[in-house]
């Protein structure tokens, strides 16, 4: 019987490790994400149109892609990606239902900022840019596997 650790908990420490400090670090990109998209609307008029125009939507969408990693850490990029891509669809195609309940909730700051007011098929295009972009900048910084 083997006393103190053996090389299997050392590696499980080592994953949790990398496990958390991932955590962190897409949480900060949440973070970041968030008050850049926050300030892109509060802000606005002083942003070249385009830019007020489509940010605020492109930075949500990074939001939400980073709180995927957040979650999912252990799992593909890609799953990230489809989760992300799901969720913002599915945010923007239920602004097509109108109760009087829901409204009511998108009558809020909060509210109105996670469901939105009204469907506009432009913002799948802009969440599609925002998660794409982050899903590469995801693959593009992440440290390579050494063989």
């Amino acid at each position: 019987m083997l006393i103190g650790p053996s090389s299997n908990n050392t590696y499980d420490q080592d994953m949790g490790m990398k496990e958390m400090r991932s955590k962190i670090i897409y949480s900060t990109a949440v973070l970041l994400a968030m008050i850049m998209g926050l300030g892109s609307r509060v802000f606005g008029k002083h942003l070249p149109p385009f830019a007020a125009s489509h940010l605020g939507d492109v930075l949500w969408a990074c939001m939400i892609y980073f709180a995927c990693r957040v979650l999912l850490t252990r799992q593909p990029l890609s799953q990230s990606l489809l989760l992300s891509l799901c969720f913002c669809f599915g945010i923007e195609f239920s602004q097509l239902y109108q109760g009087e309940w829901i409204n009511g909730l998108r009558a809020t700051r909060v509210g109105g900022l996670i469901l939105g007011k009204g469907f506009l098929w432009i913002d799948l295009l802009r969440y599609t840019v925002g998660i794409v972009f982050s899903y590469a900048l995801d693959r593009f910084c992440r440290p390579k596997k050494s063989s």
